[in-house]
């Protein structure tokens, strides 16, 4: 087993560009397009906007770029498994909470492209889709062919990302065109996003042996094993998504659960003020 030491800083540009270009793109699009394409006597972007979509450009930029780039594509499957968790799970929903509805109209402006997103966006298409690509970017010939070829290693990663911010439209969708599920749906398919990817997650974490040839080869960081640095990339893989989803979930709950309950009390007050008038009525 040869040992390595921790990698060197090395620039990557084609990185910083893709995020300056987004958020360039973003303040340009807010400039620009925003007083024209805003409802009118709303801001462009509020305060959270603008904060989320920035926190999604950043969390894109640190799983892209040195050290996370380097150790996942050079050494450590660990590493690769937390870029793609927040490939999937951190950035695409920031993202999305950080687009104005008239950006997102206007982005989805091409007919084919809105019924696409709308289609995809769906309960069953969605989940789907997110299990789909979960398995697909996990199998051993996808993820040694990706980690031989940077193109394929960056269309993989376009891939999860797209995918991810479509998955994510029916939790967080900015777009009354493309409407989300109701809570009680939304809690259930999020749910479901926990369950396939426990299966890739079980053979990883309780695999004997090394699925990757690519990670069989490269030198090992920390004297950490090939078969154990599967093992750990399989258990975070299913505590990351599992956590990640399960957090959504409850915050989902207890917002629905505090607007139930405001409704409750609203209606029991107008009966309780019904009443009283109907009583002030027949004692005149």
């Amino acid at each position: 087993m040869v040992r390595a030491s921790f990698p060197a800083w090395v620039p990557h540009p084609d990185v910083w560009l893709l995020v300056a270009a987004l958020a360039v793109g973003y303040a340009a699009a807010l400039r620009r397009l925003g007083p024209r394409l805003a409802a009118p006597g709303t801001p462009v972007a509020t305060r959270l906007q603008i904060t989320s979509f920035s926190a999604g450009l950043l969390a894109l930029w640190l799983a892209s770029d040195w050290p996370v780039h380097d150790l996942g594509e050079g050494y450590l499957f660990t590493v690769h498994m937390v870029q793609h968790s927040v490939f999937a799970i951190v950035a695409p929903p920031l993202l999305l909470i950080g687009t104005p509805t008239w950006l997102a109209r206007w982005i989805l402006g091409p007919r084919w492209l809105l019924r696409t997103v709308r289609f995809l966006s769906r309960f069953i298409a969605a989940t789907l889709l997110f299990n789909f690509v979960v398995i697909l970017t996990h199998t051993p010939l996808v993820v040694d062919a990706a980690l031989d070829s940077a193109w394929i290693h960056f269309g993989v990663h376009a891939l999860v990302v797209v995918s991810s911010l479509i998955v994510w439209m029916p939790v967080l969708s900015p777009l009354p065109e493309v409407p989300r599920l109701q809570p009680l749906a939304r809690m259930l398919f999020l749910f479901l996003q926990t369950v396939v990817p426990t299966v890739p997650a079980s053979f990883l974490t309780f695999g004997e042996r090394p699925l990757y040839r690519f990670y069989e080869t490269v030198p090992r960081l920390w004297g950490i094993s090939a078969l154990d640095d599967m093992q750990l990339a399989g258990l975070i893989m299913k505590v990351v998504v599992g956590f990640s989803l399960s957090v959504t979930i409850a915050v989902i709950f207890f917002r629905w659960y505090h607007v139930e309950e405001s409704g409750t009390a609203l209606h029991r007050r107008m009966s309780r003020d019904l009443d009283r008038e109907l009583m002030g009525l027949q004692t005149q």
